[in-house]
């Protein structure tokens, strides 16, 4: 299935000046995140140039809807293995026009920079047909992954997208190498080590809130009265904080990008401005930072609920040591959350910055630690070792 899927990214459509295509890419971060996450198949022009975009963000969508109707949330969160099944649907139909917008988004982006030729109406229509069919094979793609291999295959397609580009960063960066950097090339390895190192164990992080059950007796039988814990993780929220800040802070320079070439003197005059303004790498990295710890902070109370895990805890005949059940738990265990989350949001946005540092430190632009990427490939790393590891212990254990 990743060999069907890296043969599907290189088969391209026509009527695109890939060279100019590629400078534009290579100039713009917000396009540069997109190309990431669709594995190259964007800057390349291929029939999958969305990749699996619109099912991320589909899936973003259907998680904060969760938040608003309470029978959505019920239905993610209590309905077991057949709501969720059903949930997954929603998300994998809320795909379809996703993909036609951004598909007809991406083909007008494209137009206003001159790199799509003339088209005509019936062109734009099989475009966006072949596009969001595109998707949506990727889509099947991991969805088979997910039933017949190990671990998601959604996160495993992302995944290969983003090792595909190792490659080619590496040749770019060895047809640049001159002896006079070697002292910087195996600063920024012993760099990329300490950093990998550090995401491995800020993502294992976890803290542990005991929670003990007290004994019950029923009939002739007894239950209960047994230890066990509620892991709250250093990083709750994952990466979604990093593409929401992300998207937010470069949408407006994209749109000032645009309203620069207006015939109106004082909108264009002012659209530059703006566009100068988020091109300044300071003022970027600092906002960039600032907003990715918020989004931690608000990703997290939307993803957890202190006090439903607290009515879970007192329903079961739970409690932890020393405090009291119901509201006195949920205080306890948001006080905690929210004291580990703040060494999670700082590093999310170390992470987020960590580009802009790295670049600036050695001068390599050929080489780059993408903190978005890192966090992505570490993380399914991590979840595909634990798959695995979880198959061969079955296997012994059917053995034995």
């Amino acid at each position: 299935m990743l060999v069907i899927f890296r043969v599907a990214s290189a088969i391209p459509m026509p009527g695109i000046d890939r060279v100019r295509l590629a400078e534009i890419f290579n100039s713009s971060q917000f396009l540069g995140l997109v190309s990431m996450f669709t594995g190259g198949t964007l800057q390349n022009f291929s029939v999958t140039l969305l990749g699996l975009g619109p099912y991320i963000t589909a899936t973003i969508i259907m998680q904060l809807l969760t938040m608003i109707f309470p029978n959505l949330r019920e239905m993610y969160l209590e309905s077991g293995s057949e709501g969720k099944a059903k949930f997954n649907q929603f998300s994998r139909f809320l795909t379809i026009p996703l993909a036609a917008l951004q598909s007809l988004a991406t083909v007008t982006l494209l137009k206003s920079q001159g790199l799509v030729t003339q088209i005509s109406l019936f062109d734009l229509g099989t475009l966006i047909a072949t596009v969001t069919a595109g998707s949506m094979f990727l889509v099947w793609l991991g969805e088979i992954i997910s039933e017949k291999g190990i671990g998601n295959g959604v996160s495993l397609l992302i995944f290969a997208g983003i090792i595909a580009q190792i490659p080619v960063s590496i040749g770019q960066s060895l047809v640049a190498f001159e002896m006079s950097q070697l002292f910087t090339y195996i600063a920024f390895i012993a760099v990329a080590v300490v950093v990998i190192a550090g995401v491995v164990i800020i993502s294992e992080g976890q803290r542990n809130v005991p929670i003990s059950f007290a004994k019950r007796v029923r009939g002739r039988r007894m239950y209960g009265g047994f230890s066990s814990h509620i892991p709250l993780r250093v990083n709750q929220a994952g990466v979604i904080p990093i593409i929401f800040a992300l998207s937010i802070l470069l949408f407006p320079g994209l749109i000032a990008q645009f309203l620069s070439a207006s015939s109106v003197g004082w909108l264009a005059s002012g659209a530059k401005s703006v566009a100068a303004f988020f091109q300044q790498p300071a003022t970027y990295g600092i906002m960039y930072f600032i907003l990715v710890a918020l989004f931690t902070y608000f990703y997290t109370s939307v993803t957890f609920d202190p006090k439903a895990i607290s009515e879970n805890i007192q329903k079961q005949g739970g409690f932890v040591p020393g405090i009291r059940p119901g509201e006195p738990t949920a205080s306890f265990i948001g006080h905690v959350l929210n004291r580990i989350t703040l060494v999670g949001a700082l590093f999310l946005g170390i992470i987020a910055v960590l580009p802009l540092i790295v670049q600036r430190a050695f001068g390599i632009t050929t080489l780059s630690l993408g903190g978005t990427a890192l966090l992505i490939v570490v993380s399914v790393v991590l979840e595909t070792m634990r798959q695995i590891n979880a198959q061969l212990t079955l296997r012994e254990y059917d053995t034995f």
